[in-house]
């Protein structure tokens, strides 16, 4: 378990579109080349420390005709940011894709004082 000892905690949340592939014939689409994504989500307000992120899909356009295969997380967890990683392997054809995003963590009150 993680405690925070801050009685400030942020909660910031968000919704991005990684990729629409099939409009573009990109790699997910085909399934020929990378068959990992990432994008670089950058908090609106920077944590106290690295938060915990959690990250979901919200959208998942694929094609019927092939296995269904995907791993989604978040990697290199800052207090500023973070990387959402989508991947797909095999046949597995994904047209787009967008994940909605969840950090938690302990953020800077008003009421802190900073000692130098």
């Amino acid at each position: 378990m993680r405690r925070i000892s801050s009685y400030a905690v942020g909660i910031q949340q968000g919704s991005l579109v990684l990729f629409s592939d099939y409009q573009v014939g990109g790699a997910m689409w085909t399934g020929e080349g990378p068959r990992q994504m990432s994008r670089t989500v950058v908090f609106s307000e920077v944590f106290r420390e690295a938060p915990s992120v959690m990250v979901s899909l919200s959208m998942w356009d694929i094609d019927h005709q092939h296995n269904p295969r995907m791993d989604i997380s978040a990697e290199t967890v800052t207090d500023a940011g973070f990387e959402i990683v989508f991947r797909t392997w095999g046949d597995t054809r994904v047209a787009r894709v967008r994940a909605d995003w969840l950090a938690i963590g302990p953020c800077s009150n008003d009421e802190d004082w900073e000692i130098e």
